[in-house]
């Protein structure tokens, strides 16, 4: 459900994937931003949906869930505040990969690819630092599944 409240500046700051980012650009972030509150045992995003924007955790913790309404469900991740999720749809727009399920009461943030697309427009070098940051964090987290996988198959 998408809440009234402002973006609060102080969670778009504490969040890594916008780190280094100007004031100016945390503004247009602030003022384009959907506050969004889920409530436990809601599903935030859906695996196959279509997907044009991603949410970065103000509070709460969510799982990453690949085939939810499958016997053979695999939880990827459980994110807590200041991580993101849905980036994927926003840099190669397909359906979203995979259920993004609350598992205690969540604030999130939405950013639209039409808010990064004005960023890109207006502060291109903004625009680098966030794609930077979410290639370093896809890295990462491709690291961790491969890890994941390798000790599996030993």
């Amino acid at each position: 459900m998408i809440s009234p409240t402002p973006v609060p500046l102080e969670a778009l700051v504490a969040t890594p994937v916008l780190a280094g980012l100007s004031p100016e650009a945390l503004n247009l972030l602030m003022s384009e931003g959907i506050v969004h509150d889920f409530r436990a045992d809601e599903v935030v995003v859906r695996e196959g949906e279509s997907g044009h924007s991603f949410y970065i955790l103000v509070e709460g913790d969510v799982e990453v869930i690949k085939n939810l309404e499958s016997p053979h469900s695999v939880t990827l991740a459980t994110l807590r505040a200041h991580n993101f999720f849905g980036e994927m749809c926003v840099i190669d727009p397909v359906p979203r990969a995979a259920t993004v399920y609350a598992i205690t009461p969540v604030r999130a943030i939405e950013i639209k690819s039409a808010t990064l697309h004005h960023l890109f427009k207006r502060m291109p070098d903004q625009y680098a630092i966030v794609l930077l940051n979410i290639s370093r964090d896809l890295i990462r987290r491709l690291r961790s599944i491969d890890e994941i996988y390798a000790a599996r198959a030993s």
